[in-house]
């Protein structure tokens, strides 16, 4: 701040150390005037200016310091006494008041857009649901396996939008309770069987913790974002699912055989719409699933982990906070 306050004020330090130097110069030139009083009058001066700039800097830089180091909102820095930082203020006061009342403007424009996003999501699965009814009737095996996919895609897109919009206030739609996996499960691989059977793909279910301490719909969602994610990368093989204890907590594993995670992809596979380097024509992903799945858990306190080998498969692994945990996080 010193360096920047004496570049500010550069043109009055040249404008005295001038006048200072004229004034010498006048006394060397002109022999009726002595030069000794000339010399002990400009180093007063000087003396005086450098008080002077001292007790002017403590001043004058002490608003500009709080408008620098102010993180908050500026309105809050204290008024400033000169005429010039009273302008600044003033300015900053207004635009302030301007961005204040644009971002309320276009809180409520998303605000608005979010609730005419949900309202039609849920006005389509009616149709959907419509059209669920009408494949069953359907008599070509083939057809009708072709049309389950296809639903089921477009079930499961809708499906992840609806999430995607709520997961910023999920905290107020949580209910924690006591939570039985297994039929839990089971939905969620009743509701994928279509895509499954297409791919040949088998579950091996093995769960020694039958309960955790958690939101069931939110978990279910959870967990079809991750079988989602196993299917879309296997074929002909198992998907495992386990749950067991350890380390005084109940951990929930979901094991693929597919293709595998590259090591160097492994850190950003929760960023938002990263897919991945290996496979990057791929058109599958969107990029969306995990980034869904890690932004669910942090309410729950649940923790992910992933390992993975490329051509050996993935697992996901959740683990749960325990009772205790819980209550000391969230309070509840």
């Amino acid at each position: 701040m010193i360096k920047k306050y004496l570049i500010e004020r550069c043109s009055w330090l040249i404008l005295f150390i001038g006048l200072q130097l004229l004034t010498i110069f006048i006394a060397v030139i002109d022999p009726s005037i002595t030069i000794r009083p000339i010399l002990y009058i400009v180093f007063l001066s000087t003396v005086t200016l450098v008080v002077f700039a001292i007790v002017r800097y403590q001043k004058e830089t002490a608003f500009y310091k709080q408008l620098r180091d102010s993180d908050d909102d500026p309105t809050d820095i204290k008024k400033g006494t000169s005429p010039f930082e009273k302008i600044v203020q003033e300015r900053l006061d207004e635009q302030m008041k301007q961005y204040k009342n644009e971002l309320s403007q276009h809180h409520i424009k998303l605000e608005q857009e979010k609730d005419e996003l949900l309202s039609w999501i849920h006005e389509v699965k009616t149709p959907l649901t419509a059209m669920q009814l009408m494949i069953e009737r359907v008599e070509d095996k083939k057809v009708k396996e072709q049309l389950k996919y296809e639903w089921l895609r477009m079930y499961l897109l809708l499906d992840q939008q609806l999430h995607q919009k709520r997961i910023p206030f999920m905290e107020n739609d949580l209910y924690i309770e006591q939570t039985s996996l297994e039929p839990l499960i089971f939905q969620e691989i009743k509701a994928l069987q279509s895509w499954c059977m297409r791919k040949g793909i088998g579950f091996d279910i093995s769960l020694e913790i039958e309960e955790v301490l958690t939101d069931a719909k939110w978990l279910a969602f959870i967990i079809r974002q991750l079988l989602t994610n196993a299917i879309k990368y296997t074929e002909s093989a198992d998907i495992s699912i386990t749950s067991y204890r350890e380390q005084q907590h109940t951990t929930l594993a979901i094991k693929d055989h597919g293709r595998g995670i590259d090591a160097k992809d492994l850190p950003r596979i929760f960023d938002h719409g990263f897919t991945s380097t290996t496979a990057h024509q791929d058109t599958a992903s969107s990029g969306m699933g995990l980034y869904l799945v890690k932004n669910a858990l942090k309410p729950l306190h649940i923790k992910i982990s992933v390992q993975s080998n490329v051509g050996k498969g993935t697992t996901f692994t959740l683990t749960f906070p325990n009772k205790n945990e819980f209550v000391a996080i969230t309070g509840m």
